[in-house]
């Protein structure tokens, strides 16, 4: 069924129901960590993350902080301004994009950690059908340590941003808003050096003086939610990309 779409990606696949483990009376997703979130508001960004232990007692912690900087491309921050003001005037008058980031973060840590542990039956009903039974043959040739890497704790994930905003029409009334998300994340998995090509490594001093090694990989999510009339406003998980881990 052909789609009036708003922009030059199209994606057939009809979302299913997120779990109202996300959801909030907004329609977006359940925060459970009241953690500042970081706006793109052009320029340069920082992000920072502390890490730290008190292994060596009370009186005794060492930290240290990763900073992860973004720079937008101004065409794609402008355009994705535009969207988040059409959704707010034709779909939901109260969507907010920081909100809405926070809560993809929170689905991007539970997903990619049953991602990890091969859960793909946990995922029904966060991600689609069609998606689950793509990464449950991938991940039947992953080794250990490549699984490891796909989970990201709530704590690791450094930055993230939104990569690109879709609106689709189909012909019979439907209508869809559909947002790509990417992540940056710590994992200390074992990864070898030709692995994962570009990634940056970080040496995490810890209380009792020992360092933990962590690498800084990517993932992209997008996020997709039918507005059509009646339907329960929730959002659905429609593509993952995990760097060169999911290939």
């Amino acid at each position: 069924m052909a789609l009036r779409i708003m922009r030059g990606c199209y994606n057939s696949r009809p979302p299913s129901i997120l779990s109202c483990f996300y959801k909030t009376e907004r329609g977006l997703f359940r925060l459970y960590y009241n953690r500042p979130t970081y706006a793109l508001y052009g320029g340069v960004v920082p992000t920072v993350r502390t890490y730290s232990s008190d292994h060596g007692g009370p009186n005794v912690k060492q930290s240290q902080k990763v900073v992860v900087v973004g720079i937008p491309n101004p065409f794609i921050w402008f355009r994705t301004r535009i969207y988040y003001f059409l959704i707010r005037a034709y779909f939901d008058k109260d969507f907010r994009i920081e909100e809405f980031k926070e809560g993809a973060s929170q689905a991007f840590s539970h997903v990619s950690t049953l991602l990890s542990q091969c859960q793909f039956e946990a995922m029904e009903g966060l991600v689609s059908k069609d998606l689950i039974e793509k990464l449950e043959d991938k991940c039947k040739h992953l080794p250990p340590r490549h699984k490891e890497a796909l989970s990201a704790d709530t704590d690791d994930i450094m930055y993230s941003t939104p990569g690109d905003v879709g609106i689709y029409y189909e012909d019979n009334g439907r209508k869809f808003v559909s947002i790509f998300m990417r992540f940056w994340y710590l994992t200390s998995a074992p990864l070898t050096e030709d692995t994962i090509e570009g990634a940056r490594i970080f040496q995490v001093t810890l209380g009792d003086g020992a360092a933990e090694t962590k690498r800084l990989l990517t993932a992209s999510y997008e996020f997709q939610r039918e507005f059509t009339k009646g339907v329960p406003p929730e959002w659905i998980i429609t593509r993952i990309e995990h760097s060169k881990l999911l290939e």
